[in-house]
C-alpha cells in the first residue's frame, strides 16, 4: 500500500523512530523532503504568490486534522516551508512519511 494510502497511527511514548535504512526505503514515495539528523523531515514548495500559499496551508490543515498529526508550516511570499516530526519520540516516525506522502498528493 502507498504511504498516501496509509492512515497515520498515533505514536506512544518511547516508540521507535525510522532508521536511516527505513527512511532510504520510503525516499522513492517522498520526493524532494529531506530527512534532517533523523529528527525531522522537511520540505519547501514554491507557490506563485501569498494567496496561493496560504490556500494551500489551509488545505493542508485539514488533512492534518484528519489524520490527527499536524505539521509544523512557515508560509511567505510565494513559498510555504514543512517540517514534519513525531515529538513524543522527538524523532521520525512511519506516521511522518505517511503525513509527508498526504501532503504531496495534494501538489500532484
Amino acid at each position: 500500500m502507498a504511504l498516501r494510502d496509509e492512515t497515520c497511527i498515533p505514536c506512544q511514548e518511547g516508540g521507535s523512530t525510522l532508521t536511516v535504512d527505513e527512511l532510504a526505503r520510503l525516499r522513492d514515495e517522498l520526493p524532494g523532503w529531506e530527512a534532517i539528523d533523523q529528527h525531522h523531515l522537511h520540505k519547501r514548495l514554491s507557490f506563485p504568490d501569498f494567496a496561493t500559499a496560504l490556500g494551500w496551508i489551509t488545505c493542508a490543515g485539514a488533512i492534518c486534522e484528519q489524520q490527527g498529526h499536524h505539521a509544523d508550516f512557515h508560509v511567505g511570499w510565494g513559498f510555504v516551508e514543512i517540517d514534519i516530526q513525531t515529538h513524543k519520540v522527538n524523532g521520525i516516525t512511519r506516521a511522518d512519511a505517511v503525513l509527508a506522502a498526504k501532503l504531496d498528493a495534494m501538489t500532484s
